[in-house]
């Protein structure tokens, strides 16, 4: 008995075997009545053996055809999900990833660098950048309009989010050209301490609080560890320039992100007990299985410098 069958082969005999009828039969498989019949007998002689008795009243299957069939349909049914399951890769292969931020990556062509690497991983795909305001510090990924994005750390609802870090930077203080402290090569953190701030609205939560340093404002203790000033908030870079030019207040800002507003009238001076800040890529943790926010993340991983710095 020759095992060399072909999957049509099978479907043509379910088929038959459904419909106990050669004319029927060809309807359903759109193939003429002649071809199914050879069809049926060419398989016949491949397996030695008669699937079906030809007879006046109709067509009744044999032993070996009962024996066949649940085996035939068990193969079809295999065969059906597995090309599902090709075709679903495919079609996520070569859909679209929406990457959300609020603050362009920038620093050193980053994202040109991992849309490079991605598209070449992934050459189907379609990348759609989504530009996301300040009150929303996960730049998209809790409302789901975006698939990825590119956040500040802390997030909020951290244990719903994976990420990667792609930049750990000083924070530095950006300050009026005329105010008095920007003589300074370095400030004190503490001498900040009585300045009116720029705040990112309320809804950014952690965020906010960490752009205030309230962290470091506690760990000044007795009247320095007061709570800020806050000058006017601020939801995006022009907002932030103008402010910082209108004397509105002070704020801190990543280094990365310092030429965005160091223009004319804005200096920014480094400080001294300010923690890093930390730019990163996430996503949500239902969605990391998916395969181009996986390569996408994997994409960002190898661009960035630096290992060990994955919540996963």
């Amino acid at each position: 008995m020759t095992t060399d069958v072909h999957l049509r082969d099978l479907r043509y005999f379910a088929t038959v075997a459904e419909e106990l009828h050669f004319t029927r039969a060809a309807e359903r498989l759109y193939v003429s009545q002649p071809a199914l019949s050879k069809q049926i007998r060419a398989l016949e002689r491949q397996l030695g053996v008669e699937l079906f008795r030809r007879e006046p009243r109709g067509v009744t299957l044999t032993e070996a055809g009962t024996t066949l069939l649940p085996h035939a349909r068990r193969v079809l049914a295999e065969w059906a999900r597995g090309a599902a399951a090709v075709e679903a890769a495919r079609a996520a292969r070569r859909g679209t990833l929406v990457v959300g931020m609020s603050t362009s990556p920038g620093r050193g062509g980053l994202l040109p660098a991992i849309r490079s690497r991605f598209t070449a991983a992934h050459p189907e795909a379609v990348l759609r950048l989504r530009q996301v305001s300040w009150d929303d510090p996960t730049a998209g990924l809790a409302d789901g309009t975006a698939d990825v994005a590119f956040v500040w750390l802390p997030l909020p609802d951290a244990d719903r989010y994976a990420w990667t870090v792609v930049a750990e930077e000083p924070r530095l203080v950006a300050l009026p050209d005329t105010h008095p402290l920007a003589a300074r090569a370095e400030i004190d953190f503490a001498d900040l301490a009585d300045e009116p701030f720029l705040a990112l609205p309320p809804g950014a939560g952690a965020l906010r609080d960490f752009w205030l340093a309230l962290d470091e404002r506690r760990a000044l203790g007795a009247g320095a560890g007061r709570p800020p000033r806050i000058g006017a908030e601020i939801a995006g870079t022009e907002e932030t320039y103008e402010a910082l030019v209108a004397g509105l207040g002070i704020c801190f800002v990543a280094a990365g992100n310092a030429p965005l507003i160091s223009l004319g009238g804005v200096t920014t001076r480094p400080v001294h007990g300010l923690g890093p800040s930390r730019y990163a890529l996430a996503w949500r943790r239902e969605d990391g299985g998916r395969p181009l926010v996986r390569g996408y993340a994997e994409a960002c991983r190898r661009v960035a410098v630096g290992d060990g710095r994955d919540r996963i």
